[in-house]
């Protein structure tokens, strides 16, 4: 846990470490937002959610399909739910009527995302996940959940290889249905 001024977080972002961007026990060097957004420098803004010490609930997903959820619980007293954090990992099936109204909702959304994500019409990846926090309680009592992150850049089956061959299908139902120029 770190605590700066909004003028030394700025600093270091740009700037990295300097006398402007105070004492930093981190281990990063800053500079975030080095040669601008034409250099991939960008912060993500995510207000705090409180029941992330719940854990997230992972969707793995092969293309449009889910097919696994994960509850990603941290440890004791922690925020992180990695499993190098002591985080336990507890799976369902993606029918399992715990996360339904979540399900629904998350199936029913994806096209939405793809247009705000501004990839309508592109194929999903072949293999990503979708991390949710829980949120407030709706007017019902039933949790909402909250986007905490989409990864596709480093996802994989290393534990599900009995997935394997639903990957090449998907992998293969896609690249033949797009149209070649």
């Amino acid at each position: 846990v770190e605590e700066h001024t909004v003028a030394e977080f700025l600093e270091f972002c740009v700037n990295g470490r300097t006398a402007k961007s105070g004492t930093w026990t981190s281990t990063g060097t800053g500079k975030y937002l080095e040669g601008g957004r034409a250099a991939g420098g960008q912060l993500v803004a995510q207000r705090f959610c409180p029941r992330i010490v719940e854990g997230e609930i992972r969707c793995l997903m092969i293309g449009s399909e889910c097919i696994e959820i994960v509850h990603k619980q941290p440890a004791e007293g922690r925020l992180s739910a990695t499993l190098q954090s002591g985080a336990t990992y507890t799976k369902y099936k993606p029918d399992d009527k715990l996360f339904a109204k979540m399900m629904a909702k998350w199936m029913g959304d994806i096209d939405s995302v793809m247009t705000a994500l501004e990839l309508k019409g592109q194929p999903l990846p072949l293999i990503w996940t979708a991390d949710f926090i829980l949120g407030e309680k709706d007017k019902d009592g039933d949790d909402t959940h909250i986007v905490g992150e989409f990864n596709c850049s480093c996802v994989g089956i290393t534990q599900q290889l009995y997935l394997s061959d639903l990957v090449g299908a998907t992998a293969a139902k896609t690249t033949l249905s797009r149209k070649f120029a």
